[in-house]
């Protein structure tokens, strides 16, 4: 009875350790024979660490090989497992070299039939069940929250009042003439335009007598008259 295993490194694509023995000069999985009181699993794991000098984490069974040597039968169980950084020991004396290569060419390299049938058979279950850990222990991707940020709309701001388009004309403000232009804005209050009406002599207002002629003097609405104004109703009275 015996134990071994097959025995990954963290690759990509990932590699599988072969041993070449010194005696027969032939490269082959790592085992060996299971010591009294020891459990197939145990033993797989030293011989491991014997054959290639990595101490290793031991995970799936795999299978069990079978197979005549020197007329007797040999049972050997294999462990899927994963070498655990740089080489920890010096090889046991019986084991020459350690080579870790992809499977297709470990298939090649090894030197006996019925390993290589084993190996055909088992390598895949051992290289996916590294790759489903491998991806299991990297870090969960934090997720992205994306923020989309839009400007805000321009507020298109009402048009400012216009001030109505004024004709150009004598327009009398607090009393006195302003030419206003044709979009002038004042920030005075416009008064109505002066009405020119006839002077009545009961009016009570000012009339111009001259040469026996009435004249026509701008009616003033009583109290609303300026200081000039006043002025010039008083001077045409008196002259």
């Amino acid at each position: 009875m015996a134990a071994g295993g097959i025995v990954l490194r963290r690759e990509q694509p990932p590699l599988i350790a072969l041993v070449r023995l010194r005696k027969r000069d032939e490269w082959v999985l790592p085992k060996g024979k299971i010591d009294d009181g020891e459990t197939a699993r145990a033993a797989a794991r030293r011989e491991v660490l014997e054959e290639t000098g990595h101490n290793v984490t031991v995970h799936e069974f795999l299978g069990t090989l079978v197979y005549e040597s020197g007329g007797r039968s040999k049972v050997v169980h294999y462990w899927s497992m994963e070498a655990d950084g740089e080489r920890s020991r010096e090889l046991m004396s019986d084991v020459r070299a350690v080579d870790w290569l992809p499977l297709a060419a470990a298939l090649e390299r090894l030197s006996r039939g019925y390993e290589r049938a084993f190996l055909e058979n088992v390598g895949p279950l051992a290289v996916s069940g590294l790759s489903r850990r491998l991806k299991g222990r990297a870090p969960a991707a934090k997720k992205r929250r994306t923020i989309v940020t839009h400007e805000p709309a321009a507020i298109e701001a009402p048009p400012a009042a216009r001030p109505a388009a004024l004709a150009p004309s004598a327009v009398v403000a607090d009393g006195g003439p302003v030419v206003a232009g044709e979009e002038a804005v004042l920030a005075t209050t416009f008064e109505p335009e002066v009405a020119r009406a006839p002077v009545e002599a009961d009016a009570g207002l000012a009339v111009a007598a001259t040469d026996d002629r009435r004249d026509e003097v701008a009616v003033l609405e009583p109290g609303r008259s300026s200081l000039m104004q006043r002025l010039r109703g008083w001077l045409v009275v008196r002259f």
